[in-house]
């Protein structure tokens, strides 16, 4: 995901005094010290709070985080503060088809217990729903630094899944742990993005 979307989500949210200041540490926190190692692991499914944009991501991007934040925020059966998980962006995409024709699954987690999105009218061509992000095995890595970078750890993360004897079976996910600040882009070299791709084990079911 490019900085300039995050930073322009983030002027959406600041003005509705919903956003944290990403981007402010500068230390890898601890419990992710080993994922800068691709590792398969086995998750639960997720429930999310999504919302789906078609179109390049740098201008579509801004107004399908806009929307996302202020629904999360404006439901009262969400954690808000320390306990606020990160957003995460899914994208069912070939990366050589135009950008103008990418579908961005852009996503919160959220807690069982929302069973309704807040009242809104999205945007023309943006829609919010309710969801569960199926899991299961993952392959995961974390890349530390800018968006622009990430293809070498992508390469490192596919590398990785062939072999271990696993495929991949599921479009390419991002969680973005830190990125740009509400004033700006902060420092791209403190970025923090795990990359993620839904792996199964390729003699399974022989």
């Amino acid at each position: 995901m490019e900085a300039n979307v995050w930073k322009a989500a983030l002027t959406v949210l600041s003005v509705f005094g919903l956003a944290s200041p990403l981007g402010a540490q500068t230390e890898i926190p601890p419990e992710l010290e080993d994922l800068k190692q691709p590792r398969i692991v086995t998750r639960l499914p997720q429930p999310m709070l999504v919302v789906e944009a078609r179109g390049n991501p740098t201008t579509v991007g801004a107004e399908a985080f806009g929307l996302l934040f202020q629904l999360y925020y404006r439901s009262p059966a969400t954690p808000k503060g320390p306990d606020q998980p990160a957003p995460r962006a899914r994208w069912p995409v070939e990366f050589d088809q135009p950008r103008s024709e990418w579908l961005g699954i852009y996503g919160m987690p959220v807690p069982e217990e929302m069973v309704d999105i807040p009242g809104h009218a999205p945007p023309v061509g943006l829609e919010a729903k309710l969801t569960t992000w199926e899991y299961g095995d993952v392959a995961e890595i974390l890349h530390v630094g800018p968006y622009t970078r990430e293809e070498p750890t992508l390469e490192r993360l596919r590398s990785f899944v062939e072999e271990q004897g696993y495929t991949i079976t599921g479009p390419h996910e991002e969680e973005y742990i830190r990125g740009p600040t509400m004033s700006g882009p902060g420092d791209p070299e403190q970025y923090l993005t795990i990359l993620r791709y839904e792996v199964r084990n390729a003699s399974a079911g022989e």
